[in-house]
């Protein structure tokens, strides 16, 4: 297997790719019980336009496939739903469906031995690599799952978090479908098949498609093997044409705002960058940097801000970004946040004037270098975290090893080119949730 490792962290895994087409990615951890598992199709909200390699048809599904398939890959022909019958094992289990991918997952501490000798982590095991293979769709649990989605998609609509996100993505976005519900709506769910399910299905669920990653005390020989004795015999197939959408290079709008039942106004800002940056890895690193660096916690303007009151706690930070986008986004709560807006935007241009050439900035940035670096270590001692931060790097083909050198490796200069290419106003939207009682009613 190959190996792959952070020399900085002394941390390392063990990389193979199978004769069918999966990876497989198993993270040796001596020093815990847990055990987490969790297996990605490069599958997500964004895939509802493709050509099927084998037979080379183009395809275009309802939006709202990815997470409906999602739904009802835990329901088997027995009737007995997977997700209660790991549970029932000792098991953490959920699954999630993102812009660009699904995942399915499962986490067991106490891996206890039953009256056969066999393990509660392998009776976990063969549930999960039998569910995830073999999917049961028919026109009766179709029907009853576009109801509950329904209900689902409401909550959603309902949830002030997920509109302000949204009506960001609008903002950003003129034709890309990230800025569409990963759900999509009541009208394209209600035009969900089962042979739409089946065609996905078929198509993104293939092994040459898939991360399997795999973290906790094993061995990693060992484990493969016992992942190849689990697996149903495919050939590999070639890479899945997607089609997306062009988009422009500008933003769609600057801003928009809603009102809904919130006491506190709930904001986002965001910035949409290019997508063909070379390195995309150390891309998200400069940004996380360059955001820290405005309104981290110990910033300037953040401290200012929470001593008038304008922001009522620290700032998240993210940088979301695959193939076809790349964006930047800010988000917290203020009683003002136009007025965060305006402050924002002018740190930014002081802090673009003298990065070059300010002792104190230079300070700062390794400071924040540390700190980014830090977190990062953390998340590699937790199964969970550390799993999941690794299937989401594969499934956008980058390797979360290299964190920690290509953090060291970001100089000045590279954050001066983050404010210059990506933090302008031109690239700039913002997306406001008021309290209804303040604004339209």
């Amino acid at each position: 297997m190959e190996i792959i490792e952070s020399k900085e962290i002394k941390q390392k895994g063990y990389k193979e790719k199978l004769d069918n087409g999966l990876t497989v990615i198993i993270i040796p951890k001596e020093n815990t019980n847990s055990k987490y598992v969790i297996w990605a199709t490069k599958f997500g909200s964004i895939d509802d336009h493709f050509v099927v390699p084998d037979t080379e048809e183009e395809v275009v599904v309802p939006d709202g496939v990815a997470h409906f398939l999602e739904h009802k890959m835990f329901e088997q022909r027995s009737g007995v739903d997977a997700l209660y019958t790991l549970m029932g094992y000792g098991a953490l289990a959920n699954a999630y469906t993102t812009n660009d991918h699904t995942a399915y997952l499962y986490q067991i501490t106490d891996d206890i031995n039953d009256s056969e000798n066999k393990s509660s982590f392998y009776k976990c095991f063969d549930e999960f690599m039998d569910y995830v293979q073999n999917p049961y769709y028919t026109d009766e649990n179709v029907a009853k799952e576009q109801g509950i989605i329904g209900q689902e998609i409401q909550m959603g609509n309902d949830d002030p978090g997920w509109t302000v996100y949204l009506n960001l993505m609008d903002c950003l976005y003129k034709n890309n479908t990230v800025k569409l519900d990963t759900a999509g709506t009541k009208e394209t769910i209600s035009r969900i098949t089962k042979e739409t399910l089946y065609n996905c299905y078929n198509t993104f669920y293939h092994p040459s498609n898939m991360v399997l990653v795999v973290v906790g005390d094993f061995e990693p020989n060992k484990m493969l093997e016992e992942i190849k004795k689990r697996l149903l015999n495919k050939k590999s197939q070639n890479d899945i044409k997607r089609i997306y959408p062009e988009e422009p290079k500008e933003i769609n709008k600057d801003r928009a705002e809603a009102y809904m039942e919130i006491s506190i106004p709930i904001f986002y800002i965001g910035f949409k960058d290019k997508i063909d940056n070379e390195d995309k890895l150390k891309r998200d690193l400069e940004v996380q940097i360059a955001l820290n660096l405005i309104l981290g916690n110990s910033s300037d303007l953040y401290q200012r801000l929470y001593k008038e009151n304008l922001l009522l706690n620290e700032p998240d930070f993210d940088y979301e970004y695959n193939d076809s986008f790349a964006h930047a986004i800010i988000g917290g709560e203020s009683k003002d946040p136009n007025r965060v807006l305006e402050l924002f935007k002018e740190e930014i241009k002081i802090i673009k004037d003298k990065i070059l050439d300010d002792k104190k900035v230079e300070e700062d940035i390794e400071r924040i270098k540390k700190k980014i670096y830090g977190k990062y270590a953390l998340e590699f001692d937790d199964p969970t975290d550390v799993g999941r931060l690794v299937v989401q790097n594969a499934i956008k083909g980058q390797n979360s090893f290299e964190y920690f050198k290509k953090i060291m490796e970001i100089s000045k200069e590279n954050i001066y080119n983050v404010f210059n290419e990506l933090l302008r106003d031109d690239n700039l939207a913002i997306s406001i949730v008021y309290p209804k009682d303040k604004g339209e009613q």
